[in-house]
């Protein structure tokens, strides 16, 4: 009687570990991108979209699959106040766009944020975890923070 729900219990205790340390995962590959693009080599290298996301999921590999839940969303401005973003989700749970790519230059105010739907599989835990659709729970990193002044002719921000 009491096997089950231990099993259960130790079955939900993995599977909350195991989202965390992908929580973690996905912080760092945020960083490492933000990293890129404030010291200026993400815009010296001409990085694409592509590229980005490849490094994204070099990184989170292979806790977290590069698939079509991962997204990456870059956004720069010129000021800290005027930092505006939309939610990644919409009421039902489904991303809203979260595919936004402008690396800024020199002095810009960058978001860099990156997502995953990680997908709940004990079935106790799927009503408490689940945050998007299809029973899957939002993995949501994120880095702001101002560009260097990489640029020739740009003495500070």
């Amino acid at each position: 009687m009491i096997a089950p729900v231990l099993a259960l219990l130790l079955f939900a205790i993995v599977e909350i570990g195991v989202i965390f340390f992908a929580q973690s995962t996905l912080q760092k590959a945020a960083n490492d991108v933000a990293r890129l693009v404030r010291t200026g080599q993400a815009q010296s290298g001409a990085m694409t979209q592509a590229q980005v996301m490849s490094r994204v999921c070099a990184d989170v590999a292979p806790l977290i699959p590069c698939d079509s839940n991962l997204k990456v969303d870059i956004q720069a401005y010129s000021n800290f106040s005027g930092v505006a973003f939309t939610p990644p989700l919409d009421s039902n749970g489904n991303y809203t766009t979260a595919n936004n790519f402008n690396l800024g230059s020199a002095c810009n105010v960058v978001l860099v944020r990156v997502f995953d739907g990680w997908t709940v599989f004990t079935p106790v835990l799927t009503p408490f975890l689940s945050t998007m659709a299809g029973n899957k729970h939002l993995l949501y990193a994120a880095s702001t923070f101002r560009n260097e002044p990489y640029s020739a002719g740009v003495s500070g921000c």
